[in-house]
């Protein structure tokens, strides 16, 4: 008898379930297929009518008890055998010693897909195997329990990160039916997105109104307009121009292979010819300056930023300005970023024209400014400059001319226009001189350790390489710290304009 003999708790299983089936000899007989009237489970699978073979009348009857108990357990049988049929497929069956512990097992802690050991070390992957051709040969459906997230695919696509206030602040603007410039030039101050750029720049630079309903109109009446302009102006025979515009082509003509060598960009053929063709346009509809050296250099930022606008996805210096956009870059994309180049580069003009008209006054004003402002605030520097025969026209002219284009990578000068335009009409004129004297007195203690030749050198080719927005944005803020101080000062710069 199964009660008479040592029984062994089945391997495989968990600890608690292993205490539960040696703590109970009724379970280890139903476990092993072996049970008794007095040991058997109160299961509604098994009825209470069942009578062991072995067990005889009292009364001495035992062929007609036996015949009995065989009726008995027929009954029984049928009885048990209906009730299975009404049980859906995932019940239980036990056939066998060995098939009713892993029936068990199966149903109760079904191997998850993932885990290569099971929570008892002893059971082999061959038992485990067992296990599920058990289950799936008597219907058992197994649960299909998901990888924790550390296990999943790296293929998956990576948690949206969430919007930064600042973000928020930028599209709540952008998205005013009226924007707000006094806040926009507020926000703009410390930089600007390079997705929201482009079209920021439009508006504080008074291309785009600030009722932002009205932007498509602009949009498609300034481009008909430079169209017929490039008719006027361009599309004409070369016999037809007078001498001076043909001076003024061949000049721009030479200029433009020449402008910005360093960012690939501007090596494209048909960034070349859009940049001479609005160069030419600009300088014919305004005589009074024309064309002059420098004003190529002033549209290189706004042809980048523009043409990334279309491309928000496109790291702006690895696939911009390396040129690598120019295979997704369309005709038509080209004749918009032309003409909205040339209307904005005309607004930033109009503030700074005198730069540029004959003599060029407001160039030599600005000069003069900044060797004022660098005497009252490192005197030192200003008098070592004196001393070895350095006069600042030599040097501080191309800051004024270019807008330190020459002296920054072009991607800094971007972050440098952000302030600039946040400024209103003074930030490529008043605040360009508090930046470049904060530029200059930022290399003090190196310069007044030079002689000529290498201040000289030093000057013509400033160490700004590595240079990254980060020191452009302290550079601005030293700029800012001394248009508050000296800009407010009645006896500041007394310069006659």
């Amino acid at each position: 008898m199964a009660s008479s003999q040592q029984q062994t708790t089945p391997r495989g299983l968990p600890g608690f379930l292993r205490r539960t089936l040696r703590t109970s000899s009724e379970q280890e007989n139903v476990l092993d297929g072996d049970y008794s009237p007095s040991s058997a489970p109160k299961s509604p699978l098994v009825p209470d009518t069942i009578i062991d073979n072995n067990t005889t009348n009292e009364s001495g009857n035992g062929d007609d008890d036996n015949d009995l108990a065989n009726t008995s357990r027929s009954k029984s049988d049928s009885q048990i055998d209906g009730r299975m049929k009404q049980k859906d497929t995932n019940s239980l069956t036990l056939t066998s010693p060995g098939s009713a512990k892993r029936h068990l097992r199966a149903v109760a802690f079904p191997p998850l897909p993932y885990e290569q050991d099971t929570d008892d070390g002893d059971v082999d992957k061959e038992q485990s195997q067992s296990s599920l051709n058990v289950a799936s040969t008597n219907n058992i459906s197994t649960p299909i329990i998901k990888a924790p997230p550390e296990a999943s695919s790296s293929s998956s696509s990576p948690t949206k990160q969430p919007k930064s206030y600042k973000e928020i602040q930028y599209e709540t603007i952008l998205n005013s039916t009226i924007i707000p410039l006094r806040d926009l030039r507020k926000l703009a101050w410390n930089g600007i997105p390079p997705h929201h750029r482009s079209q920021i720049w439009k508006i504080l630079l008074s291309y785009l109104p600030a009722n932002t309903s009205r932007h498509q109109a602009t949009f498609t009446r300034k481009r008909r307009e430079y169209k017929d302009a490039i008719q006027q102006h361009y599309d004409i025979p070369d016999d037809s121009r007078t001498n001076s515009e043909q001076e003024t082509l061949r000049q721009v003509l030479v200029d433009v292979p020449r402008t910005a060598p360093e960012v690939p960009l501007f090596h494209n053929d048909r960034i070349r010819r859009i940049l001479s063709r609005l160069l030419y346009i600009w300088a014919m509809r305004h005589p009074a300056s024309s064309y002059v050296q420098g004003i190529n250099d002033l549209a290189t930022p706004l042809i980048s930023v523009f043409i990334s606008g279309y491309f928000p996805n496109k790291d702006v210096e690895e696939e911009v300005l390396s040129g690598e956009v120019m295979v997704d870059v369309t005709d038509a994309i080209l004749e918009e970023v032309e003409a909205d180049t040339y209307w904005c580069l005309t607004n930033l003009l109009a503030g700074i024209q005198d730069h540029y008209t004959s003599d060029q006054p407001g160039m030599q004003r600005m000069v003069m400014r900044l060797e004022e402002l660098v005497n009252r605030i490192d005197a030192d520097l200003a008098g070592h400059l004196r001393e070895t025969g350095i006069e600042f026209l030599q040097f501080a002219f191309k800051w004024m001319n270019c807008l330190l284009l020459r002296e920054f990578r072009l991607q800094r000068v971007m972050r440098l226009w952000d302030t600039y335009l946040s400024e209103g009409d003074g930030g490529f004129e008043d605040f360009h001189v508090y930046v470049c004297a904060s530029f200059l007195v930022h290399y003090s203690a190196e310069l007044q350790q030079m002689g000529f030749d290498e201040l000289f050198q030093f000057m013509q080719n400033m160490p700004t390489d590595d240079w990254t927005d980060r020191e452009i944005e302290i550079l601005l803020s030293s700029a800012f710290v001394l248009s508050t101080l000296f800009g407010g000062s009645e006896a500041h710069l007394n310069v006659a304009r």
